[in-house]
């Protein structure tokens, strides 16, 4: 029998990837909305009939050059307190390695075409191919998080275990 093969991903944050390739770091709050989870969500990450979410959209710049797109939906019933965090200052991506650990991780990476809020965004053309990595996580079968990150064209991501 062949021995079990895994990679792993630790969840980067993004500020510290890009300052330790030597650039400049901004962060851009584009959207914060409260709202009623929708039913995809609720779908894909098994939060049956729970109140709200929260949804954060968010740009990440290397040298001020658009670096990420962060679609963000956090799961207030496992992170009430995420509704207090003003978020205009620090990412949410930092913010949750910070405040909350995960036990369990889906990734799933594609290509996906720019659309009009990607090109406007991402400073690029409307049907470039960027880079897409969308990843839910989950504290002891509780939803913590779903996010989708649309990175540049020409973005590479490495893992090494």
């Amino acid at each position: 029998m062949s021995p079990v093969r895994r990679a792993q991903f630790e969840i980067p944050v993004v500020r510290e990837e890009i300052e330790a390739s030597g650039r400049m770091y901004r962060y851009a709050l584009v959207r914060r909305d409260l709202c009623d989870t929708p039913d995809w969500l609720r779908a894909r990450m098994g939060l049956g009939d729970r109140g709200q979410v929260l949804h954060l959209v968010c740009v990440h710049y290397a040298d001020n050059n658009p670096y990420q797109y962060e679609d963000r939906w956090i799961n207030l019933a496992a992170l009430p307190n995420a509704a207090d965090v003003d978020f205009s200052e620090t990412s949410p991506n930092e913010w949750l390695v910070e405040t909350v650990p995960f036990s369990d991780a889906e990734i799933s990476f594609s290509a996906t075409a720019s659309d009009e809020v990607l090109a406007s965004h991402l400073g690029c053309a409307v049907g470039n191919p960027l880079f897409l990595a969308e990843r839910s996580t989950w504290w002891r079968g509780e939803p913590i998080t779903y996010v989708r990150m649309v990175f540049q064209r020409g973005h590479r991501m490495t893992t090494r275990f």
